[in-house]
């Protein structure tokens, strides 16, 4: 388990996982492209929810490569790359399951949304950050499943739609599923506390 956690901590790695994640990111962004252009302006910061997540993430490596820490980040990553890690991966199945085909970009989102939620939860020994940053991360957590949810903004998946106050549902839930990991293993469980060299 220390050989994982050294490799994790290693600057190789790290480079690695910026590189993997910026370039993720980018692409995230792109994919949302069709839905962004029909966005109302005030919502748009509040639609590319994954990307959003890894680009937290992004920015949480990028301090670690210069040995600094920025809690907020660290928090506001773990939350929203286990939630829509574990969304986006539901979401296709569930797709798989109504319609009984998926095509291979489905596959695709499933597999790097896996990785995301993994890749968040494999840092959480090195996270640093307090309840005051983990309730700035509930609220914008909440808040985007509240513009999702009631303003309509959420990702579209048209063969989905009819099954939308369940997903809404379960979304809500996966948020506090994902706030209570943080807060179990980060803040109140402190059994882990490794630094990065």
């Amino acid at each position: 388990m220390k050989t994982i956690f050294y490799v994790l901590a290693g600057k190789p790695f790290l480079f690695l996982l910026f590189a993997v994640n910026l370039l993720g990111t980018l692409y995230g962004y792109y994919w949302y492209t069709g839905q962004l252009v029909i966005t109302a302006p005030q919502f748009l910061i509040f639609v590319p929810d994954s990307p959003t997540a890894s680009l937290f993430f992004t920015i949480v490596i990028l301090y670690y490569l210069f040995g600094k820490r920025s809690p907020l980040m660290e928090a506001l990553a773990v939350v929203t790359l286990f939630k829509y890690g574990i969304w986006a991966t539901v979401m296709n199945l569930l797709l798989l399951i109504t319609t009984g085909e998926l095509e291979p970009a489905g596959y695709m989102l499933m597999a790097s949304h896996m990785a995301m939620a993994i890749q968040g939860l494999l840092y959480i020994p090195f996270y640093r950050f307090k309840l005051r940053h983990l309730i700035i991360a509930a609220v914008w957590t909440l808040h985007n499943d509240v513009i999702d949810y009631v303003f309509g903004q959420m990702p579209i998946y048209y063969s989905l739609m009819d099954y939308l106050p369940t997903i809404g549902y379960f979304t809500f839930w996966l948020s506090i599923l994902s706030l209570g990991i943080a807060y179990w293993y980060v803040i109140k469980e402190k059994r882990w506390k490794l630094n990065i060299h």
